[in-house]
This record gives C-alpha cells, sequence and structure tokens, in this order.
C-alpha cells in the first residue's frame, strides 16, 4: 500500500470517528432538510439589500482555519462561495464544538447575518449551523481533477 493510500485511510478513519461523535451528541449527519433563502454569488452581488440580514445558505466547505475562539470558512454553493465566520462566544460551546468537527467537503446548512470584515470580504456571521451530509472521504487535491 503507497503512503498516499495510508494517509487516505487514515483520514477516513479520523472522519468516521468524528461521524460516531456527531451521533453521540444526537445529531444526525445525512438527509435533514434545509430551506436555504440565498446563494452566495447573489450575497456577494447585492451585499447592500442583504448587509444585517439574517440568511440561510447551505454548501460545501472548502476550507477552514481556526483562531482561538473564532474561526472562517469557505463555503461553495451551486453558485460561487463566500466566507463564514464562526465565534465561540455567539455560537455557544455546543455549536462550536459542531464547527471544530467539520471537515473539508462537509455540507451545511448556515443561518447568520451577512456583514463585510475589517479586510472588506463579505462574510457570514454564523448563528446556526446543521449538517446535511458529513463528508467520510477527502477531498480530491485541485491538481487531480
Amino acid at each position: 500500500m503507497s503512503e498516499s493510500e495510508l494517509n487516505i485511510n487514515e483520514l477516513k478513519k479520523v472522519r468516521l470517528e468524528k461521524l460516531a461523535e456527531l451521533k453521540e451528541m444526537g445529531i444526525e449527519p445525512f438527509g435533514r432538510r434545509f430551506e436555504r433563502d440565498s446563494m452566495a454569488q447573489n450575497i456577494k452581488e447585492t451585499f447592500s439589500e442583504w448587509e444585517g440580514k439574517t440568511i440561510a445558505i447551505a454548501g460545501r466547505i472548502m476550507s477552514k482555519r481556526r483562531h482561538g475562539k473564532a474561526g472562517f470558512a469557505n463555503l461553495a454553493d451551486l453558485s460561487g462561495s463566500i466566507q463564514l465566520y464562526f465565534r465561540q462566544d455567539d455560537l455557544g460551546p455546543e455549536k462550536y464544538e459542531l464547527y471544530k468537527k467539520l471537515d473539508i467537503g462537509d455540507i451545511l446548512g448556515i443561518q447568520g447575518e451577512v456583514f463585510r470584515t475589517q479586510k472588506g470580504e463579505i462574510s457570514i456571521h454564523v448563528r446556526n449551523l446543521y449538517y446535511l451530509s458529513k463528508s467520510l472521504t477527502p477531498l480530491p487535491e485541485k491538481w487531480h481533477g
């Protein structure tokens, strides 16, 4: 077995462990219904109409970065991608634990307010997150197609 196959198998094992943890927490990680009212590109193109409003959006997590008690992720839907902002004090410890269990490829439903960061990035300040589908295998690397 090659080194990359071993790494993929390790990643799958970790993701299966996270799946079991979600189920233990009472979270159904597959097949939940979620009503969205927004798309990423529409929010960006008409930001002034959305700023400060609570929206519902769904998509796949494409990247994730943690910074202490806050974190960011990029969510991609059919129209494009948008940055998500997670803050432990706003989500509470239980929901922030869900954020910490996120993997690249997971599909989420998000509720939150639209805002612009200090660096000018249009983002969603997440108030609630719902697992719609837990990704059990890593996404292919960009250079693999």
